[in-house]
Formats: structure tokens, sequence, C-alpha cells
């Protein structure tokens, strides 16, 4: 049974692909499985890998970027470097993206916003 929550994320994964995609990034995966967790997406840009964690909320202007925290993107960070360690990918190459999704009341897109290379405390 997929659960409300489910669905909104899927939804707000979806968005995200296509916004990437429509910015010229390739994507590589969905919902990538590695020791200590799920990488939204995987994406490639300019040789780069971009790990994106997408963020989607409903009806509370800006709480999608709020929702973000120190803890997440230091999992984030784990996350990419098991998947660098698995694929042979250069950490080097890596850095992290963050897409937040604000759905209004109605579920319309109200905000779709990208942050490139968010930066990683204690990185």
């Amino acid at each position: 049974m997929v659960t409300a929550r489910k669905a909104l994320g899927d939804f707000g994964e979806r968005v995200a692909a296509h916004r990437l995609e429509a910015a010229g990034m390739q994507i590589v995966g969905r919902n990538v499985r590695v020791p200590g967790g799920e990488i939204d997406i995987v994406a490639r840009e300019d040789g780069d890998f971009v790990f994106v964690e997408v963020r989607t909320r409903r009806a509370v202007p800006g709480a999608a970027a709020e929702s973000v925290v120190e803890a997440k993107l230091e999992r984030m960070w784990s996350c990419a470097m098991a998947y660098c360690e698995r694929e042979g990918v250069d950490p080097e190459t890596v850095r992290i993206d963050v897409v937040t999704i604000d759905l209004d009341g109605a579920g319309g897109l109200a905000a779709v916003e990208h942050f490139r290379g968010v930066e990683i405390p204690g990185e």
C-alpha cells in the first residue's frame, strides 16, 4: 500500500528529476540503496557525480528547505562516499545538491529550488 507521504515523496522526486534533466544533468539512478541509507537521485553533470536530496512539503511555504538539517547532510555525504567506494568513483568528482519542492494547499507547485554544491558541516 502506498501511503500519502510516499506518494508525495515520489511526486517530488519526479519533479526534481525533470528539473535536473531540463538543466542538462543526466540521471544515473533514483532511490539508490547504499550502506547507511538511500540516495534520492544520482546524476552526472560535466564529469561530476551529483548526489541529490529531494525534499517535498505541502502548504507550508519554505518548509521543504528548512527540513534539510545538518545530520541529514552528513548522512548524505556518507552515502555518497559509500556509492563512490562501491562504484569506483573518484570522491573528488562528487557534490551534494538539494532540490526543494513546496506545494500549495491544493497540491500545486508553489516553488522548486535547486541548491547546488551544498556545504557539508565538518567536511
